[in-house]
């Protein structure tokens, strides 16, 4: 099992951790188990963290990527020799490129939370890379006004400076909240126990594995930057983040 510290706390860069697995994958890269860890392995449109493992002798090691392994979270290193079971190690996130994607993240919610308020359009898919993402809903039409108008009801609500809030619900009480599942399908495990839930305060609640800000105002604007039909129902909304947070 690994502490997956990501999960509490998204701003955490760094853990002191132990080594508890060690094996070689399909392309001669070594995979490192981690009784704890600050990386985020991938789900949810969310790429995963990249970043360093460092052993107590100094020896550091490029971590490419991570992802979930039965119980624990395994990190594919950038060589062919790594760590031994047991070390102790410093594992530590690429935080630039974290807090992009935090930034990004909360920004694509905010657009998810704006388009079900007002258009009340479900999410049929999405995507995300550092400073921009798209999402797609249920719309039979698109225009040019219509994403206009909506690019500036999102920047409203970033500029409103709402508080994101993270809760582990217990399942029967996570799924009484209405439309907590914004999702054209429900993505949840089935069985699953806890829902982990992002509440933009004021606008949006919905259930989410990823990591994000604390507030809007740390995504700071957004820009549509294109949009597309990618079905009868079903229309696409790209957009970047403007500027620093």
């Amino acid at each position: 099992m690994t502490d997956a510290v990501c999960y509490r706390d998204a701003y955490a860069r760094s853990v002191e951790a132990a080594v508890t697995a060690v094996e070689t994958g399909d392309d001669g890269r070594t995979l490192v188990t981690l009784d704890r860890t600050v990386f985020y392995p991938g789900g949810g449109g969310q790429p995963a963290d990249s970043g360093t493992i460092v052993r107590a002798d100094g020896t550091t090691w490029t971590v490419l990527g991570a992802r979930k392994s039965g119980g624990g979270i395994v990190h594919l290193l950038d060589a062919v020799e790594g760590p031994a079971v047991g070390d102790a190690v410093t594992a530590t996130i690429d935080w630039e490129r974290r807090h992009l994607l935090m930034r990004t993240h909360t920004a694509l919610h905010t657009l998810c939370g704006v388009v079900w308020r007002d258009y009340r359009a479900l999410v049929t898919g999405g995507n995300m890379e550092p400073g921009a993402g798209r999402m797609d809903f249920e719309f039979e039409t698109m225009s040019g006004e219509l994403v206009g108008e909506i690019e500036a009801r999102v920047n409203a609500e970033l500029a409103a400076e709402r508080e994101v809030r993270v809760k582990i619900l217990p399942r029967d009480e996570a799924f009484a909240i209405p439309d907590l599942i914004r999702t054209k399908i429900n993505l949840l495990p089935p069985g699953i126990e806890e829902i982990r839930t992002i509440e933009i305060v004021g606008l949006d609640l919905q259930a989410d594995g990823g990591t994000h800000v604390a507030n809007t105002r740390e995504v700071g604007q957004i820009r549509v930057t294109g949009y597309e039909s990618k079905g009868r129902i079903n229309k696409r909304i790209r957009i970047e983040l403007q500027g620093p947070a």
